[in-house]
């Protein structure tokens, strides 16, 4: 009889052990997109600040030049026949010496209060660049703004482990985004959301009246068949938004999601309630003898 109660006892316990190890890790397959963009935005937000000291490290003379580069080279698009997405081999090197203080191929940042995004900017739209943040379109105006420029930035949607772009269908006409480009923050008002095949998207133009810029990813989630273009005019940028580069770095959010807070405080809560239940049954047993 000893024998067999042991044996239900060790019985009991395997099977408790490989309900415990199934539920946790269905648990984890559930929760590892939240925590994967969690630690990726914590990535994002060390990018921005070092982006942000480089900047800060520029005198105005430095600051300046880089700035009236990067409009030059806007002006000369004008006169290129260069399709968004092409250019030559020299034109690509010149592009890429463009507004970068920190040499990593960061021009900046893009802030989208509505849709929690806050994504460094990089040159290009290689797969490493659009898995790193938000890839500047070549052949599209440079951020910094000005009349007779289209900027053009693309993200990725529906990764699993970073959102990027996937947030950018919750903006509607008349929502703001936010370039922070070398200390400047300019300031685009949404005008139009269009769906487009892939080939149409490539041929956006830049109109020589309007200062524009365009934010891309891909859509519907997960088929990805046609491109979501978010098109924004750029407007004045209020003062309450206007950044104090001579203060201290400014620290971009990253808040713990809801489904993580709910792990942090429910697991504690659940090992109680296990532990309780336990004791409790082990009591009752003694009792019973």
């Amino acid at each position: 009889m000893k024998q067999g109660s042991k044996a239900k006892k060790n019985h009991n316990l395997v099977s408790a052990i490989i309900v415990t190890l199934v539920l946790l890790i269905g648990l984890s397959l559930l929760l590892y997109p939240t925590v994967a963009d969690y630690i990726n935005s914590l990535d994002y937000k060390k990018d921005i600040e070092d982006y942000q000291r480089s900047v800060q490290q520029l005198d105005d003379s430095e600051r300046q030049a880089m700035l009236e580069a990067a409009h030059t080279y806007n002006t000369a698009l004008l006169d290129r026949s260069t399709r968004i997405g092409e250019l030559s081999a020299e034109q690509r090197r010149e592009y890429q010496a463009l507004l970068d203080p920190s040499g990593t191929g960061m021009m900046g940042y893009v802030e989208i209060e509505k849709a929690g995004i806050y994504l460094p900017v990089y040159h290009g739209t290689d797969e490493s660049i659009l898995q790193a943040g938000v890839g500047h379109i070549e052949g599209s105006s440079l951020p910094v703004g000005g009349i007779g420029t289209h900027t053009m930035l693309s993200g990725h949607t529906g990764l699993p482990s970073s959102k990027l772009f996937s947030n950018i269908d919750r903006l509607k006409e008349g929502d703001t985004f936010e370039l922070h480009i070398l200390g400047e923050v300019l300031t685009y008002q949404v005008a139009s959301t269009v769906v487009l095949l892939p080939e149409e998207a490539e041929q956006q133009e830049i109109d020589p009246q309007r200062d524009l810029c365009t934010l891309m990813t891909c859509t519907p989630y997960g088929i990805n068949s046609h491109r979501l273009l978010v098109t924004g005019v750029h407007i004045e940028t209020p003062p309450e938004r206007l950044p104090d580069t001579t203060g201290p770095i400014e620290t971009i959010p990253a808040p713990i999601p809801p489904a993580l807070w709910g792990v942090i405080i429910g697991l504690p809560v659940l090992l109680v309630v296990v532990i309780v239940v336990v004791m409790w049954k082990k009591r009752r047993k003694r009792e019973m003898l």
